[in-house]
């Protein structure tokens, strides 16, 4: 997990947007780690994985709407697709007592954990 984690701090902090081809790997390396691992996944983990898959599920829905045929069906998708993973983990965060407020506030800290991850 901590490497995906890396990776999507990598990504949001690049100039540039990766190409399709690279992103949908990272798409397809990400939910088949969370297929295979989910279950058992500490709360540490969930967390991450929730900002992994909010920052993918994000941007693959503005990126369908800044392109079009095969390409636009296919991030539609990969953004439906993380919602059901994304809706996983908050829903078992909700069910350790967090609420939405704690949520956004331990994000905003996640979003600041690159520069700490560069050193």
């Amino acid at each position: 997990m901590q490497d995906l984690y890396v990776k999507i701090h990598k990504y949001l902090n690049m100039d540039e947007e990766i190409a399709f081809e690279e992103f949908d790997q990272f798409y397809k390396q990400v939910t088949k780690y969370f297929s295979e691992n989910a279950e058992n996944l500490v709360e540490e983990d969930i967390w991450k994985g929730l900002f992994i898959i909010e920052n993918l599920m994000s941007n693959a829905d503005s990126r369908s709407k800044e392109v079009k045929g095969s390409k636009q069906k296919k991030y539609k998708k990969m953004s439906e697709r993380s919602s059901l993973w994304a809706q996983n983990f908050a829903g078992r965060l909700y069910s350790k007592g967090y609420t939405e407020d704690q949520l956004n506030e331990r994000f905003e800290q996640m979003f600041q954990d690159y520069e700490k991850l560069k050193a």
